[in-house]
């Protein structure tokens, strides 16, 4: 893991001792601070926090043993490691019982150090990974791998590619169940920020109340029922990515105070005052016309352009039939009892003309419903569920005409010019110049 992203801080009251631990972990950690005694350690801690602590057991006024006392009191996640000339057995039980992370004693090597410092961290970051997991809660719907057959999706594949690598926040839109959170998961996988933690909050699915609290954390009685310190997502996002799902949902007052932490990259807990600092990259998502929420005045304006910085929109399932029938082959490679069955090329045709309103979420929940219920391991247009069925044919030219007729008159709105019109439209210009030439005439 290495300690190139640590913050340290020395509290030792020798100068010399304070200066030699600086210089020799200023080239190893990202961070360091030295200070002469236990109150100055106290106060500094409370307005910034440290990864790990490197505190002198002997110091005038408040010793190593009331600093950790209060830190541990206030449940603040800084790992500390005890430094002593005067080492006993009992201050060493004393210091561990009280929940430090070592003990070592003076004089000591810096290449005994480091070790120590190191595992240190790693305990900090591993205690962040774990309540990450604990709050992080994945859809049963999702995939790991993209499906991109069709123009459209590989056009989108293309663009996730591209924006990975810089650190700007991305807008991804599109209608409900079409994968966006699988795209936001693909960028960060792709970015450099990989092995760093994915955070995904749903902005739609919590109260108001609650998307506050998990964001920014809280303090120790901030509210009815804190009854301990807990970090919020978004420094458990340090380093990482933070993905906004359904960022069109999340209420004004907070748009107000998210806007402060991309600007900044600072923000305080709940309850707290200590302003606490993060490096995120910012990814949302949203199924909303969020420049129509804007003129309706429930999204800001300023926020908007924050996280939008680059677009990415997520065509729906019925603009990309090419993408059905390999979606229904990945669907069933996930489950040994699935592959088993196979499904006629007259209930492909069906599955491929229908409209799927529900998108890429649907289709997995009717594929797999006919996969279970199915009484032989042939399915065909019997075993589909019949509302499908008689709707697929009637869906598949209605929707053609329709699409049909909008881009035509959003083409003889923008006079003509395609690139105006694909903008307009919120699709590709390629995708634009190939539905149009498959209208029969040249545009």
């Amino acid at each position: 893991m290495g300690l190139a992203s640590a913050k340290v801080m020395i509290a030792d009251d020798e100068k010399n001792i304070r200066e030699l631990l600086r210089d020799e972990l200023s080239p190893l950690v990202s961070h360091v601070v030295e200070v002469q005694n236990g109150s100055k350690a106290l106060e500094l801690i409370e307005k910034e926090e440290f990864d790990v602590l490197l505190l002198d057991m002997n110091m005038p006024g408040l010793d190593g043993i009331d600093v950790l006392k209060s830190i541990k009191s206030q449940e603040i996640p800084t790992e500390v490691i005890i430094l002593t000339a005067h080492a006993t057995v009992m201050t060493a039980v004393e210091a561990m019982k009280l929940g430090a992370y070592d003990y070592l004693m003076k004089p000591f090597k810096i290449i005994e150090l480091a070790p120590v410092i190191e595992k240190a961290y790693e305990k900090k970051k591993l205690r962040n990974e774990n309540l990450l997991l604990k709050t992080q809660v994945k859809r049963q719907w999702e995939t790991r791998t993209l499906i991109a057959e069709s123009p459209a999706m590989r056009e989108v594949l293309e663009t996730a590619a591209k924006v990975a690598g810089s650190a700007y926040p991305v807008l991804i839109t599109g209608e409900s169940g079409t994968g966006k959170e699988l795209v936001a998961r693909t960028i960060h996988a792709a970015s450099s920020r990989s092995d760093e933690p994915y955070v995904v909050i749903n902005c739609g699915a919590l109260p108001e109340n609650m998307i506050e609290s998990e964001l920014f954390g809280y303090e120790k009685g901030a509210f009815t029922g804190a009854h301990a310190r807990k970090p919020g997502l978004l420094e458990i996002a340090h380093q990482g990515t933070l993905f906004l799902d359904e960022i069109g949902d999340m209420p004004q007052p907070l748009q107000v105070k998210l806007l402060r932490v991309i600007e900044t990259g600072c923000f305080y807990r709940l309850g707290g005052t200590r302003e606490m600092k993060v490096d995120m990259r910012v990814l949302s998502a949203t199924n909303k016309d969020l420049k129509a929420e804007i003129e309706k005045g429930t999204f800001r304006q300023d926020l908007y352009y924050r996280v939008s910085a680059l677009n990415i929109f997520l065509p729906p399932l019925r603009d990309r039939q090419e993408d059905i029938v390999p979606l229904i082959r990945h669907f069933q490679s996930n489950d040994p009892v699935f592959r088993q069955k196979t499904f006629t090329d007259e209930a492909l045709n069906v599955l491929s003309a229908y409209a799927w309103p529900g998108n890429v979420r649907e289709l997995q929940h009717v594929v797999h419903r006919v996969l279970l219920l199915a009484r032989g391991n042939v399915i065909g247009p019997g075993d589909l569920p019949p509302d499908l069925t008689m709707k697929a044919g009637t869906d598949s030219a209605r929707l053609d005409d329709r699409e049909r007729q909008h881009i035509l008159t959003v083409l003889k709105k923008s006079g003509g010019d395609k690139i105006k019109a694909a903008e307009i439209l919120g699709i590709h210009p390629k995708t634009l110049a190939r539905k149009l030439s498959g209208y029969g005439r040249s545009w």
